[in-house]
């Protein structure tokens, strides 16, 4: 039978991971998870890129990492990790250059969410 955690996988969503970290509390975690789909720190990272802001742009990454991370949202926490690490270290291209691989992550994550939202999994 495949589970909940098997059907998340391939969205970049950790399920089992999740459930260590909510303690087991599986409507308190989809409750927060589905909180994500109404997160704005990818659209303030990227007007911050396109302004050139990257202190900004380092404060909104930091903390979509934070949130991915908090919320086992794998490849997202480690791809905003990768540009929140380029800017602090003061490398705008390189962070630049990461964020499609955030864009991407970020789109996967949505793409589960809704479907899970919509009794799609």
């Amino acid at each position: 039978m495949t589970t909940l955690a098997d059907k998340l996988a391939p969205y970049g969503i950790d399920y089992v991971d999740a459930m260590d970290r909510f303690g087991d509390n599986a409507e308190l975690y989809e409750r927060l998870a589905m909180k994500y789909l109404n997160d704005t720190h990818l659209v303030s990272l990227q007007a911050a890129i396109e302004a050139h802001n990257f202190s900004d742009g380092y404060s909104e990454a930091h903390a979509l990492k934070g949130v991915a991370g908090n919320l086992s949202f794998k490849d997202l926490y480690q791809t905003a990790a990768l540009v929140s690490d380029a800017l602090y270290a003061g490398e705008s291209d390189a962070a630049i250059d990461y964020l499609p691989q955030v864009e991407e992550a970020h789109k996967l994550v949505l793409q589960g969410l809704e479907a899970w939202q919509n009794g799609e999994l």
